[in-house]
């Protein structure tokens, strides 16, 4: 199983649907964790679960989305509200009370993921507007799902793999 995730674009719609061409039709969901700044009801969004963002003002979008997919309970959320600032253990938490199986976030434009006690917790950093270490790279992810493990792989903006940031995590 493949899922797509990005976040904060910060009202760059194009970016959202070139990266919905490219990559629909070869990943089983794609999940979008806020700050899109578009409105709750843009046709865009009936390809994306999608959150609201702490730049989202639509009241039409939920702070939180809990998805099953597959064997996979995924639990989404753009992060402000868990502090993700200061650390992942909030945000993991409140993943670990829905059973959540994959944690997906945004907020900091930083990339990132590691596994915590069999929960993959990601952020894909910014599609727009990158910070942090990997500031340069526009980026987005895809996790590749299996009984065995977590592959993770970032793109950045054009599509490419970066290759460095590839990451396996075992589930046993």
């Amino acid at each position: 199983m493949k899922l797509l995730v990005v976040s904060d674009n910060h009202g760059d719609r194009h970016a959202l649907v070139d990266l919905a061409a490219k990559r629909e039709k070869e990943v089983d969901a794609m999940f979008h964790c806020g700050d899109s700044e578009l409105p709750a009801r843009d046709p865009l969004w009936q390809k994306f679960v999608v959150v609201q963002g702490n730049c989202d003002y639509d009241p039409g979008y939920q702070q939180k989305q809990v998805v099953e997919i597959g064997n996979e309970r995924i639990f989404m959320s753009h992060g402000h509200l868990y502090q993700v600032n200061s650390g992942l253990m909030n945000l993991s938490l409140a993943g670990r009370e829905e059973n959540a199986t994959i944690v997906l976030y945004g907020h900091t434009h930083r990339l990132g993921v590691e596994i915590h006690e069999g929960q993959l917790i990601l952020n894909s950093g910014s599609i727009s507007q990158p910070r942090g270490r990997f500031a340069p790279l526009k980026t987005y992810a895809i996790i590749e799902v299996s009984s065995d493990e977590f592959v993770v792989r970032y793109y950045n903006e054009s599509h490419e793999e970066v290759t460095e940031l590839t990451t396996t995590f075992n589930r046993n």
